[in-house]
């Protein structure tokens, strides 16, 4: 029972490196109109790729239509008990086919894009859901959606709801002048930081939640030197707490480029799952009021 245990304690890590990174990395490819037809003929057997299109079939109350998601997809719980046809980033056509779905719903950044190519040469339709990491990105997505499914109606009332939540929650750090600068880390291997710049869904969130990123001048995910880790001079360290074998406070803290910063010296570092941090789809309003919270504490108002 020992080793069973001791191996699915390493599959969750592993899974959850892998959803980490899937929506890290998925900022490095460009964001791309969805491609092919806007609306399935038959909508009735739908294969969704990628954790914010399955939440946001379940939040439109139409999961009825879903036969498999994607690995990432882990939200709401009853998304797993659908089958699961792999992790979005490392898709084979033959495990999305086996679904048999009457239409694939796949997020952008799907891939790899030789079985993304495979798939969308079948005569099995294939809309690709484009990913931008703001407010309007979120409502677009939730639009499209709809669209595809043939429940506008549905999707224009999810995403005003949506858009409401949102507003309020980007607007209880709209008074806070001096704003915190948070340095996003991806992973910290051989001492090394992994930090987000620009163009990044840790970019992204980190903005609508009040915060600054502390590091500029490049897009996508970048190895900081120590100079620019002390440069940036974060507040906060931001990081992922699902993502496979993640750094402690204590390894974090020991990093002498980490310890010479603000966040360092205060020891402040906010964790948070990945898929909910990153998703930007219907709980991102949450996501920004939990990590306002944490960022400002009492100064972020409800």
């Amino acid at each position: 029972m020992a080793p069973l245990l001791k191996r699915a304690r390493v599959f969750r890590m592993a899974l959850g490196a892998a959803i980490g990174l899937a929506l890290a990395f998925a900022a490095l490819l460009p964001v791309r109109a969805a491609e092919g037809p806007e609306v399935f003929a038959d909508p009735s057997k739908i294969a969704a790729i990628g954790g914010s299109i399955t939440e946001i079939v379940f939040a439109l109350g139409e999961q009825d239509r879903l036969v498999a998601r994607d690995s990432t997809s882990r939200y709401p719980e009853a998304a797993l008990k659908l089958p699961d046809v792999g992790y979005m980033r490392q898709l084979s056509p033959e495990g999305v086919l086996s679904v048999n779905p009457s239409g694939i719903l796949a997020l952008h950044g799907s891939g790899p894009k030789q079985a993304i190519d495979v798939l969308k040469k079948t005569s099995i339709p294939f809309i690709e859901v484009p990913e931008r990491y703001d407010h309007e990105g979120i409502l677009e997505k939730i639009r499209i959606v709809g669209k595809a499914l043939g429940v506008d109606a549905k999707a224009d009332a999810l995403a005003a709801e949506i858009d409401a939540k949102l507003k309020a929650a980007e607007k209880q750090t709209a008074s806070i002048k001096d704003r915190t600068r948070v340095l996003f880390v991806l992973s910290m291997q051989g001492g090394k930081i992994l930090a987000s710049g620009s163009d990044t869904a840790a970019d992204g969130i980190i903005k609508l939640s009040g915060g600054v990123n502390a590091v500029d001048g490049f897009s996508g995910y970048k190895q900081l030197s120590d100079e620019a880790v002390i440069t940036a001079r974060p507040d906060v360290i931001l990081m992922m707490n699902n993502a496979g074998a993640a750094a402690s406070d204590d390894e974090l803290f020991a990093n002498p480029s980490i310890l010479s910063t603000p966040a360092g010296a205060a020891r402040k570092v906010v964790r948070m799952d990945g898929g909910y941090l990153l998703g930007f789809g219907p709980r991102t309003a949450d996501v920004i009021h939990d990590l306002a919270a944490s960022l400002y504490g009492g100064q972020a108002e409800d």
